[in-house]
């Protein structure tokens, strides 16, 4: 698979032209942009995450957050914050996955159609609004996480990265990233596909790039709304 889709670039190294200079005024004007954009979207989406948590307590009760555990930057452990998507005991997997299920969720860490998701869950994961704790908490106020990035990860999926781990835990996981805004249905572990679209992020990483992920996503969960509409 080819990872230059969307800027028709020859892919660089992190050492090939990126300085430290270069990198150091980066990840200012990136932090500065994060606490920008995540400061208006707070005040904007303020009354629809009301909303979105009275219609999870009304289904299935509290708790309304999620904590997942990941992996952040420099292998520190990161909790990541979400709207409350599965049932309370979702985590109690042999309950509710067939054998087959759980053989394909160990392998992708997720599952196309989840019998644990919520009937709220389901709205809130095609809209991808139970992302939206992770702009308050994870960006704004805790500064573990940026708004384009790889997307979070557990520890055995950095295992998936072999010798590229360090390199893919070298920047902030984000609320959206490469992958996650350009991958098609094919794009998995098993093939080593979603490995390449994270580390073409990490080696490529530019206040373009970003944009051009940021106006993606955008696209994306405005068609998504539609189409539930």
């Amino acid at each position: 698979m080819k990872t230059d889709v969307i800027s028709g670039e020859t892919e660089s190294t992190a050492s090939d032209g990126y300085t430290a200079e270069r990198k150091i005024a980066y990840d200012i004007f990136k932090r500065l942009a994060d606490i920008i954009m995540t400061l208006i979207a707070s005040v904007i989406l303020l009354i629809p995450c009301a909303v979105i948590a009275l219609l999870i307590l009304a289904e299935d009760g509290g708790p309304v957050i999620y904590a997942h555990s990941r992996v952040g930057k420099g292998g520190k452990p990161l909790k990541v914050y979400k709207f409350r998507s599965m049932k309370k005991d979702a985590d109690n997997i042999g309950k509710y996955l067939t054998p087959e299920q759980q053989e394909l969720f160990k392998k992708e860490y997720k599952l196309k159609n989840d019998p644990r998701v919520t009937k709220i869950g389901r709205v809130l994961r095609r809209t991808s609004l139970d992302e939206l704790p992770q702009i308050l908490i994870n960006v704004l106020i805790l500064g573990n996480m940026s708004v384009v990035g790889p997307r979070p990860v557990v520890m055995d999926e950095t295992l998936l990265y072999g010798e590229n781990r360090d390199a893919l835990l070298s920047v902030k996981p984000g609320l959206t990233g490469y992958w996650a805004a350009y991958a098609d249905k094919n794009t998995g572990y098993e093939n080593g596909s979603r490995q390449e679209m994270e580390l073409y992020y990490v080696k490529n990483r530019s206040v373009l790039l970003d944009i051009k992920i940021i106006l993606k996503t955008v696209g994306t969960v405005i068609r998504k709304a539609e189409t539930n509409n």
